[in-house]
């Protein structure tokens, strides 16, 4: 049976190959490399010991001695080589994120090595994503219908006044979950007393732009009534989120107190101290332009008085690319005056923070350093008072 040998490796070295140079243009072939590199870009260790595995058993079986099976030993060493490229481009997560927090908050160099990568589960269990020590409350309703739940995450201890960190799924505004991304990220923060809310959201076709953002206030108004029956300290809220949850981030961390956001709840503080975007966007609402009553791109948003920026992205991003993340970056640098921090990382598509990997860790020990410097911070309360007073001028 080498044809049962062959395709297997086959496919893992298409999936290699899509991960080592993906295909960009046009949009259809983009979202495919997406699908096939995902979990070969952030697993290579795993995909390495199946093919490992399956050649073994091929070489015992006598496999290998057939002209399929030597077609597959050769096709399998090719793909092992390219795992290898795959995994040293994960280990350069790690100082770029030190680079750019040295260069973006002061820190002291390997602030993300100092933190340590937890090893063991990357290696050992990539897709355990739960921690012991880490309490889950499900399916909270913040507003009226189904759509508008959230989990609230926190340690098993609880202790009182827990910083607060918000976040949002990704999903083009279409699809996702509060279940789905970024799980291993919330688990760690809570288990070091973060308190940390994944929040669900209307969806298209039922719920349009503005209507994600309403949402999106809801959940921080809903922080700031209930956050601290759940331990949060309600002074401290970061927001954050990945793909389309990261557009609905930063316009949540850049529109505090706008009542054109908040029908009904206009008195709610709906500021942030931070906001975290993973391989967000930071365009237009589907292209929308001066279609929708109100401006839909966070770059339509910035102002002096932003709170800090911790914008990631990858530079092998097939579905939103890494020139729109550097366009608003290099815009929120240029009119707020407070720091605004960007890592590129080297080979990363897409939907890295799915499980444990050695980027997406790198990525939340940058995060935890991230966060915690900017709720040590606190608000500016003089400058979210203002932003506040504008909006309600216009």
């Amino acid at each position: 049976m080498a044809i049962g040998y062959l395709v297997p490796v086959l496919l893992l070295a298409c999936c290699t190959t899509t991960s080592l140079v993906p295909a960009r243009h046009p949009a259809g072939l983009g979202r495919l490399s997406f699908r096939l590199s995902v979990l070969v870009n952030e697993q290579p260790f795993v995909m390495l010991a199946a093919l490992t595995a399956l050649s073994v058993i091929a070489v015992v079986d006598g496999d290998g001695a057939t002209p399929a099976g030597r077609v597959g030993l050769a096709l399998a060493v090719l793909t092992a080589a390219g795992l290898v490229v795959v995994a040293r481009r994960g280990l350069r997560a790690v100082p770029a994120l030190d680079r750019t927090l040295v260069a973006g908050l002061a820190t002291a160099p390997g602030a993300v090595t100092t933190r340590g990568l937890p090893w063991r589960r990357i290696l050992l269990a990539p897709f355990a994503v739960r921690r012991r020590d880490v309490v889950r409350v499900r399916d909270l309703p913040y507003g009226d219908g189904a759509q508008h739940r959230l989990d609230v995450y926190g340690p098993r201890s609880r202790p009182p006044d827990g910083p607060t960190l918000v976040y949002f799924h990704g999903g083009g505004y279409v699809s996702g979950r509060k279940e789905l991304e970024a799980r291993a990220m919330i688990s760690r923060l809570a288990s070091h007393g973060w308190v940390c809310v994944s929040a669900n959201y209307g969806l298209r076709p039922t719920t349009n732009f503005p209507g994600h953002l309403v949402d999106a206030k809801q959940v921080l108004a809903w922080v700031r009534e209930h956050g601290a029956e759940q331990g949060a300290d309600t002074a401290r809220v970061v927001v954050a989120g990945s793909s389309a949850g990261a557009h609905l981030a930063a316009l949540a961390a850049l529109t505090p107190g706008d009542a054109r956001f908040q029908p009904g709840f206009e008195g709610a503080d709906t500021s942030v101290v931070g906001a975290v975007c993973l391989y967000g966007y930071f365009g237009e609402y589907y292209g929308s332009g001066r279609d929708l009553a109100v401006d839909s791109s966070p770059d339509d948003y910035v102002r002096p008085d932003a709170p800090p920026f911790l914008v990631v992205h990858g530079d092998q991003d097939t579905l939103v690319p890494v020139e729109g993340a550097r366009r608003f970056v290099r815009h929120l640098r240029e009119v707020s005056s407070s720091p605004v921090v960007y890592a590129e990382l080297p080979g990363a598509q897409h939907g890295f923070d799915l499980f444990h990997s050695i980027r997406f860790d790198a990525v939340i020990a940058a995060v935890e350093e991230f966060a915690g410097r900017v709720v040590a911070r606190g608000p500016a309360p003089e400058a979210t008072r203002a932003s506040v007073e504008r909006h309600d001028e216009r």
